[in-house]
């Protein structure tokens, strides 16, 4: 069964500041995504030229991790303040094939998760949850 690609009910594009391996400021053209039928979680999908790549978290661990740090594993954030003392959330993702250490805007991760909070309240994420779609995808039987 192939899966067609959904759009996100939610989009937002943003610039995050990373720094590369030689100690350059980069700045990274990023999407963020949030699909009602996969209420907890978020996409961020950082576009480069040698082509996009998305990473997905829980919508709760970007929350809390503007608040204090957040996160265990490959995905980690916490609050922090940049050069000009303005309020940003730092986003450490490590994997296999390396590290990523990227710094947002407080405010605009905070204006992207109240619309998803707006289209998908905390508590109601079940009710937007397709399980029968689930276990079928799972178990690959064909609508």
């Amino acid at each position: 069964m192939t899966q067609q690609p959904t759009t996100p009910v939610l989009s937002q594009d943003i610039t995050l500041a990373c720094v590369d391996p030689w100690g350059r400021n980069v700045d990274v053209p990023t999407t963020l995504g949030y699909r009602r039928d996969d209420p907890y979680a978020v996409s961020m999908t950082f576009h480069s030229g040698t082509g996009d790549v998305e990473w997905v978290l829980a919508r709760t661990l970007l929350l809390k991790g503007l608040a204090a740090p957040a996160g265990e594993g490959d995905v980690k954030i916490y609050p922090s303040i940049d050069d000009d003392a303005r309020a940003v959330a730092v986003l450490d993702f490590s994997s296999p094939d390396g590290r990523l250490v990227a710094q947002a805007c407080t405010h605009e991760l905070q204006t992207f998760l109240s619309r998803t909070f707006a289209t998908v309240p905390v508590g109601t994420e079940t009710d937007h949850l397709d399980m029968d779609g689930l276990i079928a995808d799972l178990l690959g039987i064909a609508d």
